[in-house]
């Protein structure tokens, strides 16, 4: 239990850290006509965000020590818990948000064999409370801090791209998250991208170092009807880092529940949920597929992008699909309602976009030769597979021959 230290048979109660006090003084002060974070959506416009501020006390034991970031629906910020005398992130979300949903797949994330591999890899919740305030409450998310997201690292990288040891290193951690998540919590998460994968912090350092740093030089702000809008502040790069995290579960939906709805981010949309036929855990592993080749070759497998509607558009992603795997097989097509829109009733395109020629996984792919390109490309079709009953489990996929640096 936090907070609590053993000493022989009896168990004595760390008194509380003190509080610190931050600078109220000394900082930039933005022009009101610029705009800065959370500003920019409507949701502040009416007034929905909670006016945190730096030093702050929550719960009676969570003191702010500066902003990591924000949403559409929330802040983020990281905090040090006075009682348990460690960093976390307090993720504060808009006035009224329901967040009920979301709050009962965390608690079913702790539910699972906390033995499985997989656990370490997955971001759970340490605490939830809510914030009371006239007009409405806030609800309040309280996690480990992490460092930076794939996507963030990918960006970091001059290549814009990832090697293919931390490829390997990433995706098996990636999948260990997705068994413990199929097999023992029966979730699917809906949104596997680089954004949601994060990167537990190895090198504590940098927790003490962002402290000392708002100490020192305390946030740029603003204010705006009195109450502070901070500018993020981001960690310094760790002289090490730790395991991947697979985060956000605010899309997840149980998997053992029957459902048809949109799911996913556009490019990263599975042939079922575009077409409208039932699906579950088998969406995440296609995204998997698709964010390997973002990560990999540092650019979209499907882009969907309609150039005369100047928008996405599911015919177009279709076709893409149809032109890099070839058509897709008659038992699918008629599972999706949305299927008459785009294939005959023998299953031949109809749609008024054409099929890209001349594209395959092996001229699509840049970076490999030889026997590990072949390798590797077994290993994108069984995530790459038009039926989801035919795309491999996170478990079998672990034990993929490419993946574990069998290449002869």
């Amino acid at each position: 239990m936090a907070g609590l230290l053993k000493w022989g048979k009896s168990i004595l109660r760390r008194a509380p850290s003190p509080p610190m006090r931050f600078p109220t003084t000394g900082f930039e002060v933005f022009a009101p006509s610029e705009i800065l974070d959370e500003e920019r959506f409507e949701e502040f416009k009416s007034g929905r965000y909670y006016p945190v501020n730096i030093g702050e006390i929550f719960d009676s034991k969570y003191q702010v020590i500066g902003k990591l970031g924000f949403g559409v629906t929330s802040t983020v910020w990281l905090a040090r818990d006075l009682q348990a005398h460690q960093h976390v992130t307090l993720k504060v979300y808009t006035r009224d948000e329901d967040n009920k949903e979301e709050f009962e797949i965390y608690k079913q994330l702790n539910k699972g064999d906390s033995s499985h591999p997989g656990y370490a890899h997955v971001r759970t919740a340490l605490d939830i409370f809510t914030i009371h305030r006239s007009g409405g409450d806030h609800q309040c998310l309280v996690q480990k801090p992490m460092w930076e997201s794939f996507r963030d690292l990918l960006y970091r990288n001059p290549a814009h791209r990832f090697t293919e040891e931390l490829l390997r290193t990433g995706l098996m951690q990636v999948f260990l998250a997705l068994d413990y998540l199929h097999t023992e919590c029966k979730l699917v998460h809906t949104d596997v991208k680089g954004d949601n994968i994060l990167q537990e912090i190895a090198d504590k350092s940098i927790l003490d170092a962002f402290t000392k740093a708002e100490l020192q030089q305390p946030s740029p702000r603003k204010f705006f009807n009195d109450a502070p809008i901070y500018a993020s502040r981001r960690f310094e790069l760790p002289k090490k880092f730790g395991v991947a995290v697979l985060s956000d579960f605010g899309s997840a939906v149980r998997g053992d529940e029957k459902r048809n709805h949109d799911a996913q981010p556009n490019v990263y949309r599975s042939p079922e949920v575009m077409l409208k036929a039932e699906w579950s855990y088998p969406i995440d592993i296609w995204n998997v597929g698709c964010m390997v080749w973002d990560l990999f070759e540092g650019k979209h497998l499907f882009h969907g992008y309609d150039l005369g509607h100047k928008q996405y558009a599911t015919r177009t992603h279709l076709s893409e699909v149809i032109g890099l795997l070839g058509p897709p097989p008659v038992d699918l097509i008629n599972r999706g309602t949305r299927s008459p829109e785009f294939f005959t009733e023998d299953g031949q395109w109809k749609a008024d976009v054409e099929i890209p020629g001349d594209t395959s996984l092996e001229k699509s792919e840049e970076y490999l030769d030889g026997k590990n390109k072949e390798m590797f490309l077994k290993f994108m079709r069984k995530m790459l597979q038009w039926r989801p009953e035919d795309r491999q489990t996170a478990k079998q996929l672990l034990k993929d021959p490419w993946l574990n640096d069998q290449v002869e």
